[in-house]
């Protein structure tokens, strides 16, 4: 029989977008032979996962994991909301946020972590792609963790347990009683899965975005004509308000409309005679920054037909 090299098991991977083990398999089945483990892989259904995994996936789901004081959210993404109804590819996303509790954000250490049952998660995902038939992809991941108090989760349109459109996780470390945290911690993820925070403080928010609003903010302001220190402080005036409606703590919480975060937790604190502190939050929602393809179904039918 001939050897296997891990350069041969490489190049049948590149060439046919199959798992490690898949590849390793084919070509011990066909003796070595690259272009017969190519067809075994194409009767076996593998190598179709190759052909898609240029497709634009902006579908899927949002999964989310909390065990003792840490959580992980994790993005996988497929090409149609069928897809996230399928039951193997929802075990798979909570399986997945299960193992990124371990793994940290890091997508590449995700996807060579041992997936239950053998191989990776990318070569379970690459099976996945093959037998489900579309592209799917592992997107991001998010762990948060506390040394005293709790983490939170909240699924937003939830599709099952732990998984959904949109996944949030609160980390509110402190000595109040657990159930008090993790009572405060509900309510506050519900209010990020509404208000969609851009930062935990305003110090936090990204410069080139400020600089952004306060772009806009000064080419609206010119436009009415006042005096250049008056035009100055409406852009202030403006970024201030840019500030205090997209970071988390100085966010008016969306219960009532007028108290600050900052100040609902602090609350909460003096109530449970304790201390509570927001010390870091996630918030994933399904699809957000792809810019997803516009398909044109009547042109594409004519093609087909000809016409």
């Amino acid at each position: 029989m001939a050897e296997i090299t891990a350069a041969a098991v490489k190049d049948l991977r590149e060439r046919s977008g199959a798992g490690m083990m898949d590849c390793k398999k084919a070509l011990t089945e066909t003796n070595g032979d690259t272009e017969a483990a190519v067809d075994w892989l194409r009767t076996k259904g593998l190598a179709t996962a190759a052909k898609k995994s240029g497709r634009t996936a902006a579908e899927g789901l949002v999964g989310v994991a909390v065990s003792g004081k840490t959580g992980a959210s994790v993005e996988v993404n497929s090409e149609t909301d069928f897809v996230a109804k399928n039951e193997q590819f929802q075990d798979f996303v909570r399986t997945v946020s299960q193992l990124a509790l371990e793994t940290g954000d890091s997508i590449d250490a995700l996807g060579a972590a041992a997936y239950p049952g053998g191989g990776t998660v990318q070569e379970k995902l690459t099976s996945n792609v093959a037998t489900i038939g579309e592209n799917q992809q592992l997107r991001r991941a998010k762990v948060v963790s506390v040394n005293e108090g709790a983490v939170v989760s909240y699924v937003h349109n939830a599709a099952g347990t732990g998984i959904g459109k949109i996944g949030v996780l609160v980390a509110l470390e402190g000595s109040a009683p657990v159930a008090t945290i993790e009572a405060l911690g509900k309510q506050l993820a519900m209010h990020i899965a509404a208000a969609n925070p851009l930062a935990l403080h305003e110090e936090g928010l990204d410069d080139a975005l400020v600089e952004r609003e306060r772009a806009i903010a000064a080419e609206k302001a010119a436009e009415s004509g006042k005096p250049q220190n008056i035009i100055e402080k409406m852009v202030e005036g403006a970024v201030a308000k840019f500030r205090k409606e997209n970071a988390l703590t100085s966010q008016l919480f969306v219960m009532d409309n007028k108290t600050k975060i900052a100040d609902v937790i602090a609350q909460a604190a003096k109530d449970a005679g304790g201390t509570i502190a927001l010390t870091d939050y996630v918030r994933f929602q399904l699809g957000e920054g792809i810019e997803k393809e516009q398909s044109d179904f009547a042109a594409e039918v004519a093609a087909a037909a000809g016409i």
